[in-house]
């Protein structure tokens, strides 16, 4: 799983301004093998649905898996006879492949594709691509499994695609329904930072796309469609399957363990530029609250169970001390990776001390309960000893998510996003954090419009671009290897079909930061 840093955290979303006339707002990606027969019909229902229905410029490119049969020429002939269609043949394998050069290479800020066969209605294709165009949101997906949708397929199908979406729903937490669905919607700026971060070159491409991107938090748009299996679909289903599990497997691997920047492809706070000013602002307190009541919980029920087994070899205080040590350990461990998110191995031995503090504070209430208990009988019953410690129990728990939040895992707002070792940032000699510049605090027309790639990127260091912070101990970066130079499309019949011998895919193929 590729680790490497994205360009930056992305922008607050804005409404695509009016393009001049004859630059494309919509590049429709085709990615085909041996599709002679259905690429010419395909391509052109397409051009005459989008001539007669859209309202902007849109493209057609044609990307040619390394066919075998006519399909490149085929391809070359329509480009050769539609204005409005490209040809761009790899000499590679894999659909994820082919996007991922596509859509780098494009102009377009709305990047779509579908599968060659059609088998989503057409009309679903402006409502996939409306709210990319308003800012609303970052990508979009056709499902086919919502409630308005309507779908013929055989049952066998059906059965391996919603089986295949409760895999993700229980193993990745994924909460789109359909991520199968060759009918899918991004945004351009969302892309750049986000495809160095995706690892298939195959089927799974667009579903790990998605996983990440939920994980991101940026926002996806479903779109119920009208859908018709294709019969003749060359899609081997059994090899396809596996390699998506394998992708399921090695995803959740990579997110468990912490070692995806997702924080770099976050969208600030609020879209509207008045909200740029807005500091501070609490994260995920509901879903916090959420998660350590499930938490707590499970951990009342945990200790009490290690009490009452503790209780039989020793006295109460005993047993008390030692299941609340046993379970406070457990507590603060799931808390930190379920409640506030808080993944990787950085800072763990420190949570797990402040834990032990809070811990110290839940043995002053519940002891102290105990004692007063003591001295009000002096035989109390064990189901009275239980519901005292029950009470005393929902007094410390309320008082460890406040020291939680505000002191454990406390919000980086203003100290900015935890380092890779999970400490803050440093702070200026009078204590107060260094200025934040990136987000709130400069007018947005100075923060982009005024910076080209390559001063942003090039000539501006991370003390230069971003204020006063200190980026001293991030790890170095390895040199990044140039990228080829991208494809440019011509009119023509020769110079509008393009054919690219790749590389195997690396992480910075697609860095804008590159020349």
């Amino acid at each position: 799983m590729r680790t490497d840093s994205s360009p930056g955290t992305l922008p607050a979303r804005e409404h695509l301004p009016a393009a001049p006339a004859g630059t494309p707002v919509l590049d429709v990606v085709i990615p085909v093998y041996n599709e002679e027969k259905d690429l010419q019909p395909c391509v052109l229902r397409l051009h005459e649905h989008l001539k007669r229905t859209f309202p902007y410029a849109f493209r057609i490119t044609i990307a040619d898996n390394a066919s075998t049969d006519t399909t490149p020429q085929v391809s070359r002939r329509l480009a050769a006879e539609l204005p409005e269609v490209r040809a761009f043949r790899l000499e590679q394998k894999g659909r994820g492949r082919a996007l991922r050069t596509v859509w780098s290479a494009s102009n377009a800020p709305i990047l779509a594709y579908m599968d060659v066969d059609l088998s989503t209605d057409l009309n679903a294709l402006l409502p996939l691509v409306a709210p990319l165009i308003s800012g609303h949101s970052d990508l979009a997906i056709g499902s086919r499994l919502a409630h308005s949708s309507r779908v013929v397929r055989g049952p066998k199908r059906e059965f391996i695609s919603r089986a295949y979406n409760l895999i993700l729903r229980g193993s990745l937490q994924a909460r789109f329904s359909d991520a199968q669905c060759g009918f899918k919607a991004i945004r351009r700026d969302v892309a750049q930072v986000l495809l160095p971060l995706v690892e298939d070159t195959g089927w799974f491409f667009d579903t790990e796309m998605l996983v990440l991107a939920e994980r991101a938090g940026l926002r996806i748009h479903e779109v119920p469609v009208d859908w018709v299996d294709d019969p003749d679909s060359t899609v081997h289903i059994v090899k396809t399957a596996t390699e998506d599990l394998k992708g399921v497997w090695r995803v959740g691997k990579a997110l468990a363990g912490g070692s995806l920047p997702l924080d770099r492809i976050t969208r600030p706070f609020g879209d509207d530029p008045r909200d740029r000013e807005i500091q501070d602002v609490p994260k995920g307190l509901a879903r916090q609250l959420v998660g350590f009541c499930v938490v707590g919980g499970l951990s009342t029920l945990f200790y009490l169970l290690l009490y009452s087994v503790f209780r039989q070899f020793g006295g109460s205080q005993t047993a008390n001390a030692l299941a609340l040590l046993v379970s406070a350990v457990a507590n603060t461990a799931a808390n930190r990776r379920l409640t506030f998110g808080v993944r990787g191995r950085g800072g763990a031995v420190r949570h797990q001390a402040q834990g032990l503090v809070v811990f110290a504070i839940g043995l002053a209430l519940t002891s102290g309960s105990l004692a007063a208990l003591s001295a009000a009988t002096s035989d109390p019953a064990h189901s009275t000893e239980l519901a005292v410690l029950i009470a005393a129990n929902l007094a410390a728990t309320v008082l460890r998510f406040l020291l939680f939040r505000a002191w454990v895992f406390p919000d980086r707002g203003e100290d900015g996003p935890p380092q890779p070792n999970g400490q803050p940032y440093e702070r200026q000699p009078n204590g107060q954090p260094y200025e934040r510049q990136q987000f709130g605090q400069q007018p947005y027309d100075q923060q982009y419009g005024q910076h080209n790639d390559q001063q942003q990127y090039g000539q501006h260091n991370d003390q230069q671009q971003y204020g006063h912070r200190q980026y001293d101990q991030y790890p170095p970066h390895p040199p990044l290897p140039q990228r080829p130079t991208a494809p440019t499309y011509a009119a023509g019949p020769e110079s509008s079909y393009q054919t690219v011998h790749l590389q195997p895919v690396r992480p910075a193929d697609t860095d804008p930061r590159n020349s």
